[in-house]
């Protein structure tokens, strides 16, 4: 015999849901009262709608870290607009996964992430995907977060808690390609005096100047992409280097992700 369906009824399935209450009420119809039954039949419809959803592509999203102690994670979770990524209940999925991820480890949460992104597909009518989860140990750790859509880690060898936050800061506004000139490749080297010798080909100087002026197009170009030689934000008297120099500092390892 089925079960009246109720207001009060709509309503703990709502406020167990989130879910709206045309939604709420046509699965307890359908469940014909049973709130368990209804619940099973709302996971059922999440996944069928998000299924629908999975080739639609995301090209928005937010990031968060998390840093307690010697342990740091980023989680960043992908949708189709801005609006959604700014949508309370998408934001509190990636709150939620970011907590997981940090008590309950990567797998876990690549496990669980599914029942819980389809609920808000479901709200929000837009594709969700789990992006990037990443983790980190290092003594010393710090991170920037940038309206929730650029996120830096950065793990030091020596120094403290806010040199590595400042550090952190400093490559999301800079976005440098490398953090030592050392980590410059071959081919890097090679493609980028390519690209600037077809421009002093074309100039009518002397075979000694162009030398020169390739040479100081390629360091330049370099430098300015790189950490230790980009000039501090915070100081620009200094470049990193320098910094990390004076306090007897050096980094281990920086995590950069960019929506």
């Amino acid at each position: 015999m089925s079960s009246p369906i109720t207001t009060e009824l709509v309503k703990e399935l709502r406020d167990a849901t989130g879910i709206s209450v045309m939604q709420c009420r046509n699965a307890l119809v359908e469940a014909e009262g049973d709130i368990k039954k209804a619940l099973a039949i709302l996971k059922k419809t999440s996944s069928d709608i998000a299924l629908k959803k999975v080739n639609r592509e995301v090209k928005d999203g937010a990031v968060m870290i998390k840093i307690e102690g010697q342990r740091g994670v980023l989680v960043s979770l992908h949708c189709e607009t801005d609006f959604v990524s700014r949508n309370k209940d998408f934001v509190n999925l990636l709150q939620n996964l970011l907590d997981k991820t940090f008590s309950e480890g990567i797998e876990k949460t690549k496990e669980g992430a599914k029942d819980m992104i389809d609920v808000i597909i479901q709200k929000t009518g837009e594709n969700i995907v789990l992006g990037e989860a990443y983790e980190i140990k290092a003594d010393v750790l710090g991170g920037y977060v940038h309206n929730n859509k650029i996120a830096v880690i950065v793990s030091l060898e020596g120094g403290n808690t806010e040199l590595a936050k400042d550090i952190a800061m400093h490559i999301t506004a800079m976005k440098p390609e490398y953090i030592s000139q050392n980590e410059i490749s071959d081919d890097s080297k090679k493609t980028i005096t390519e690209i600037f010798q077809k421009e002093i080909d074309s100039m009518d100087k002397p075979a000694e100047i162009k030398k020169r002026m390739l040479e100081g197009k390629i360091s330049t170009y370099f430098k300015e992409k790189t950490l230790t030689d980009q000039p501090f934000i915070k100081n620009t008297d200094e470049t990193v280097g320098k910094l990390l120099e004076k306090s007897n500092v050096k980094i281990k390892e920086v995590k950069r992700y960019s929506i």
